[in-house]
């Protein structure tokens, strides 16, 4: 079930090498999409056809080691009619979706140390919801890191969490040098949900997204019969300034959300805040962004005034089909103003356990923020 977010893509860490799989494991994943924005104020309207193709291999385990190799491709489909950011068609409304070819991952897994799995190389690195880490998956070309990571299970129904990350490589296809070291600890063994505890300090090769962030986050599920539920989760968190960052680096943050599941139907009413004093606004600079603040990705970058999103959501799953709408409404953390609200809604259906397609749209109606915009996507996958 869907509940507010839509990312359409990978939602766990790379999972490496098989004691099942004595020949290796080839994977190949392909998603087209097309994508229409209209912006006003822009020239021309985006219409991006581009197709991702993926191959991979994972080698067999030996002596407890496995590793991971696989190639990315994003192509343009026809004409190139939009900003990519990278192609200067800058009369296009803006599509993040450059043409490349990549390493996507590649990584070595040692997993011979009791409750514990080494990876070194570039991965996938997923922490909680995404928040302050993930993949960025709806965009063609995902989030990945070039990374030490470790993850640690011996604590009983706890999972310990620690990366050392040396570049990001974006979506937008640039790579970042950094000198991150991110934290994270997950404990599970709560009847009524769930506590994630984490410490992110980011040493970007950019002053303005160095930072220190320390938080935590409780979320939970009650069923009460096979019909109803009630859903929620709430998280604090402190940012501050580290390495290059100016001491003007300190905001908090605050969200909750509370909702519930009856007859096949969930409802969600949510609230984040992003801390911002007009000089400095609370950052997610390796978080998947499009899963927050709205689809038509309005804050990439939280404003130096802050953020405060307030929304509510309803979804439900019909078979194979899922279908959720989402309606947020904007407005800075400090200061007098009004950021637009939007409306969000998207609809997926799965075949034969191998395809996905879906239709998603999504309307920032601009106050004193940015642009009107709408976007469309229609796309079609596999992967196996």
């Amino acid at each position: 079930m869907l509940c507010r977010r839509h990312d359409d893509g990978a939602v766990s860490n790379d999972t490496a090498g098989s004691r099942d799989d004595p020949d290796g494991k080839t994977a190949i994943d392909l998603r087209y999409r097309y994508e229409y924005v209209n912006q006003d104020g822009v020239q021309k309207d985006a219409g991006a056809s581009t197709l991702r193709t993926r191959l991979g291999y994972t080698t067999a385990a030996f002596e407890d080691f496995t590793a991971m190799l696989e190639f990315e491709d994003i192509s343009v489909i026809g004409t190139e009619r939009y900003d990519s950011t990278l192609n200067g068609k800058t009369s296009y409304a803006v599509v993040m979706d450059p043409p490349l070819t990549e390493v996507n991952r590649a990584f070595v897994q040692f997993d011979g140390v009791e409750d514990t799995v080494l990876r070194a190389g570039r991965q996938r690195i997923v922490l909680g919801n995404q928040r302050f880490a993930g993949n960025d998956s709806w965009r063609q070309n995902e989030q990945t890191f070039d990374a030490l990571s470790a993850v640690n299970k011996t604590l009983v129904d706890t999972e310990l969490t620690y990366a050392f990350v040396t570049h990001v490589n974006t979506v937008a296809g640039a790579m970042l040098e950094s000198k991150s070291h991110l934290f994270q600890a997950a404990y599970t063994g709560l009847p009524v949900g769930r506590v994630d505890g984490y410490l992110y300090l980011l040493d970007l090769n950019g002053a303005a997204e160095d930072s220190a962030t320390f938080g935590a986050r409780f979320s939970g599920k009650q069923v009460y019969d096979q019909w109803t539920s009630l859903i929620y989760a709430v998280e604090l968190a402190t940012q501050s300034d580290y390495a290059d960052a100016p001491s003007s680096a300190d905001a908090d943050y605050l969200a909750f959300e509370i909702g519930g599941d009856t007859s096949g139907v969930t409802a969600m009413f949510g609230y984040e805040a992003l801390g911002g004093d007009g000089v400095y606004g609370f950052q997610t600079p390796l978080a998947t962004k499009h899963a927050f603040n709205g689809w038509a990705d309005k804050f990439l970058v939280t404003p130096a005034n802050g953020l405060r999103d307030i929304y509510v959501s309803l979804g439900t799953d019909i078979g194979t089909l899922s279908m959720l709408g989402v309606y947020h409404d904007f407005s800075p953390e400090s200061g007098g103003a009004d950021f637009g609200s939007e409306f969000d809604f998207v609809i997926t259906r799965k075949f034969a356990h191998y395809y996905d397609v879906g239709v998603k749209f999504a309307a920032y109606s601009a106050d004193n923020f940015d642009k009107d915009t709408n976007k469309i996507w229609t796309w079609v996958s596999t992967a196996f």
